[in-house]
C-alpha cells in the first residue's frame, strides 16, 4: 500500500492541500479560494469559518480525488499565513471576531504610539522583528481592546489566540498550540530563550493564558478527530509559510537564500544556529526547531508580490486571469519608462512605512496596458532587489563568512519566465526555479515526514532538490544601477503621498 504526507498549506487567499510520495513528488493536490474582506481602508479580514471549512474541504477533496486512504496518510504537515490573528472561546470554538489579517493596517497608530515612547529597540532586541501593525501583538490587543468583555474573558482563560497554525490544529486535533516559527511572528516571542516574553505581555496587555504552548516544528501534536477523514491521523509538522518554503528549498546550511513569489515576496536567508542582527531593518526569525536544535533565518517582507498582479485583474480589469500578465507585459520590449509601487497597504522591509501607498509614474501619452503590466512585474522585482540589497550589507558587517552565491524562486509567480529573468538581471546572481515549486507544501510535508520516519535524515530530503531552470543574469551594472536609481525616485514619490 502506497503511502503519503499530506500538506496542508492555508494561504492568504487559497487553501491547498497536497499529496507528497516519498521521493518528494507531488501525487494528487486541491485548492480554494476564499473570501477577503476589506471593511475600511487599510484593514483585511477572514472569517475563521472560512479558512478552516476551505481547508478541510481540499484536504478531503485531494484524499477523494486521488482515491487515497487515511490510513495511508503517515501524516499531516501544515504550513500557514503568518501573524494572521484568530482569537476564539475555549469551551464553545466560537471565534470572538473576523481574523485581523497580516496585511492589516489598522494598529499602525498603536505602532506610532510605542515607538515615540522608545520600545521599538526593546521589542527588536528581544524578537528580532521590526515594531509594524504587520505582526500579531497589536492586533491581538486591538481585539481585546475593541471587542466587548474580551479582555476579562481571556483574563479568566475563556479565549485562546493563535496564529492560523494554531486554529487549524485545534479544528483538527483539540489541542492549543503552535510551533516556535509562528510564535517568532507574534512580536511577544523571545527568540533567544524561546519562551513568551512577560515584559512584553505587560507592554501589551496581553493575558499569558490565552496564549497557544509552543512545540518544535517537528514532532507529533496530536491526532485528528477520527470523524474527519475516516480515522485518526497525525499532526507532526508545523510552520508559517515562509520558514517551510525555506525548508522546502532545502535552504539548510547558512547563506542560502530563497524568495518565494506569493501574495507578498518573502527573501529568506539560512542564518544558522546563531542570530544576525540586522542594521538595515531586516527580520531576524525563527526557521525552526527541528531535533531540539533552533535555526535561524534573516527576512526580507513585500506586502504586494502577486496581490499585485490580482490588482491589475481585479481592480484594474486589465487582464482577465493572472496568467494572462506574462503575454501583455512581453507585447513591448519594457516599461517605457513606467514604475509602478504597489504600496497599497504600506511598505514593508525595509521601509516599513504603513502610510505610503500605491504609486503610478512615469506615464506618457504612449503608455499602454503592456507598460503598466510589466511595470507591475518589474515592481515585484524591484521590491526583491531592495531586500538582497539590504541584506548583503548586513552581511558584509557581520562577522560571519556567509556567502551568497544564488537565489531559489518558488510560488506561483516563479513560473514567469520574464519576472524570473528580471529580477536575476536586477539581483545580479543566478535564480534558480526548482521542478517542485510547491516548497511552502513540500516544507511542511518534510517537516511532518522527519517526525514520523517517513524520512530519515535531512540529507535525504535536501537531495530531492532539483532545478528545473536556472535564470543567470545578463545585464550590466550600469544598467541595473540607472534602474534601481528610478525605482528610488518611484518609491520616494510613494512615501511622499502621506506628507
Amino acid at each position: 500500500m502506497k503511502t503519503y504526507i499530506l500538506a496542508l498549506d492555508q494561504g492568504t487567499t487559497s487553501s491547498r492541500a497536497i499529496l507528497f510520495d516519498r521521493q518528494g513528488r507531488i501525487c494528487g493536490s486541491a485548492a480554494a479560494e476564499y473570501p477577503q474582506h476589506f471593511p475600511h481602508p487599510g484593514w483585511v479580514e477572514h472569517n475563521p469559518h472560512d479558512i478552516w471549512n476551505s481547508q478541510l474541504a481540499v484536504a478531503r477533496q485531494v484524499l477523494a480525488d486521488n482515491h487515497v486512504d487515511s490510513r495511508q496518510i503517515h501524516a499531516i504537515g501544515i504550513a500557514n499565513q503568518r501573524e494572521t490573528t484568530v482569537v476564539w472561546d475555549r469551551k464553545t470554538g466560537e471565534p470572538i471576531a473576523p481574523a485581523i489579517v497580516w496585511q492589516d493596517r489598522r494598529t499602525a497608530d498603536t505602532c506610532d504610539a510605542l515607538r515615540a515612547d522608545g520600545k521599538a529597540k526593546l521589542i527588536a532586541d528581544i524578537t528580532g522583528l521590526e515594531l509594524d501593525s504587520y505582526f500579531s501583538a497589536t492586533k491581538l490587543k486591538w481585539l481585546l481592546d475593541h471587542v466587548p468583555g474580551a479582555r476579562e474573558r481571556a483574563r479568566q482563560g475563556g479565549l485562546a489566540f493563535g496564529t492560523v497554525d494554531s486554529w487549524l490544529i485545534y479544528k483538527l486535533t483539540g489541542r492549543h498550540v503552535t510551533d516556535v516559527s509562528n510564535a517568532s511572528r507574534t512580536l511577544l516571542f523571545n527568540i533567544h530563550l524561546m519562551r513568551w516574553d512577560q515584559d512584553l505581555l505587560q507592554l501589551f496587555d496581553i493575558p499569558e493564558q490565552m496564549l497557544p504552548q509552543v512545540v518544535s516544528s517537528s514532532e507529533e501534536v496530536g491526532l485528528t478527530k477520527a470523524a474527519l477523514f475516516g480515522a485518526p491521523i497525525a499532526v507532526a509538522g508545523i510552520a508559517g509559510d515562509q520558514q517551510a518554503a525555506t525548508f522546502g528549498q532545502a535552504c539548510l546550511t547558512p547563506g542560502m537564500v530563497k524568495n518565494t513569489y506569493g501574495t507578498g515576496c518573502f527573501m529568506l536567508m539560512h542564518l544558522g544556529e546563531h542570530p544576525v542582527v540586522s542594521h538595515n531593518r531586516l527580520l531576524t526569525t525563527v526557521g525552526w526547531r527541528v531535533d531540539g536544535a533552533t535555526e535561524y533565518l534573516m527576512e526580507g517582507s513585500v506586502f504586494m508580490g502577486g496581490a499585485t498582479v490580482q490588482w491589475l485583474r481585479d481592480g484594474l480589469g486589465i487582464i482577465e486571469q493572472s496568467c494572462d500578465v506574462e503575454p501583455l507585459a512581453a507585447s513591448v520590449p519594457d516599461s517605457g519608462g513606467v514604475y509602478m509601487v504597489p504600496a497599497f497597504v504600506g511598505l514593508g522591509a525595509p521601509h516599513w512605512d504603513p502610510y505610503a501607498r500605491g504609486a503610478l509614474v512615469g506615464l506618457s501619452r504612449g503608455s499602454n496596458r503592456g507598460h503598466i503590466a510589466r511595470a507591475a512585474l518589474e515592481a515585484i522585482a524591484y521590491q526583491s532587489a531592495e531586500l538582497m540589497a539590504a541584506m548583503q550589507k548586513d552581511v558584509a558587517a557581520s562577522s560571519r563568512d556567509i556567502p551568497l552565491t544564488e537565489v531559489r524562486a518558488d510560488g506561483g509567480a516563479a513560473r514567469n519566465d520574464l519576472l524570473m529573468q528580471f529580477q536575476a538581471d536586477l539581483l545580479g546572481v543566478p535564480v534558480l526555479r526548482p521542478h517542485v515549486t510547491e516548497t511552502t507544501a513540500l516544507g511542511a510535508a518534510y517537516l511532518a515526514g522527519l517526525a514520523v520516519g517517513f524520512w530519515q535524515t535531512r540529507e535525504e530530503v535536501a537531495g530531492q532538490w532539483t532545478c528545473e531552470r536556472r535564470f543567470d543574469p545578463a545585464m550590466g551594472a550600469d544598467q541595473r544601477g540607472a534602474l534601481m536609481d528610478g525605482w528610488a525616485r518611484a518609491v520616494g514619490r510613494s512615501k511622499a503621498w502621506a506628507t
